[in-house]
């Protein structure tokens, strides 16, 4: 009888840890259903994200609830993911990524945005992978053109390397991101990938079936 209540301890050890690794995942599960969100919503507003952007540019960042605080002394925390076009067109898996960053001025509140940033060329996002860059700083951001069809961005040069969007509560919301800090979200990739797995297989992959990553890479491809 002994014996058999010494058996059952690493059984129950084990399935403790399997529940606390299925409620881990269960959170990037989550943000990826929030970043889908953010893009049904950018998509329902009457000027939106010119379509010929994202078919030109190979990278793009989701972040659902930015939140923007200050006093004097502004911050601004946020967590999402990021994606890139491989090389047949195709998006890749989404890479969790957050944002961090200051900004000084006088300012008073707290405002949740929702985030979209629209990157050039793919290699900024695919090289933060042992590391970070400061928006601004390594890279600047512009505000985006908007626009419903591809002729509403032809009157812009589309020269920017990162082109931001942000949105609060249905409108369009001017907020400064220069400055800010991206970073990979090591610990999100590896409860929902697994341990080990890097950014860098991430971004150079498109075989998750997850249903969240492919209600996302739908929802991005249909944008």
């Amino acid at each position: 009888m002994k014996a058999l209540k010494f058996l059952k301890f690493p059984l129950i050890l084990s399935l403790f840890f399997v529940l606390i690794s299925a409620k881990s995942a269960d959170k990037e599960t989550e943000r990826l259903h929030n970043s889908a969100n953010v893009l049904k919503e950018f998509g329902k507003m009457k000027e939106s994200i010119p379509r010929q952007l994202l078919e030109q540019y190979e990278g793009v960042v989701i972040i659902p609830k930015l939140i923007n605080a200050g006093f004097g002394i502004g911050g601004k925390r946020g967590r999402g993911v990021a994606m890139v076009k491989l090389g047949d067109g195709k998006w890749s898996d989404p890479v969790f990524i957050t944002l961090t960053g200051g900004s000084f001025g006088l300012q008073i509140g707290v405002q949740s945005v929702d985030m979209i940033l629209v990157f050039r060329h793919k290699g900024v996002l695919t090289k933060v992978e042992n590391g970070d860059f400061t928006i601004g700083g390594d890279i600047s951001a512009a505000a985006g053109p908007v626009g419903r069809s591809s002729s509403a961005s032809t009157d812009y040069k589309l020269e920017a390397e990162v082109y931001s969007y942000s949105r609060s509560r249905g409108l369009f919301a001017g907020i400064t991101i220069n400055g800010s800090n991206l970073a990979i979200d090591k610990s999100a990739i590896a409860n929902f990938y697994g341990e080990g797995t890097t950014s860098k297989e991430v971004f150079g992959s498109s075989k998750n079936t997850s249903e969240a990553v492919s209600v996302l890479k739908e929802t991005l491809k249909s944008f």
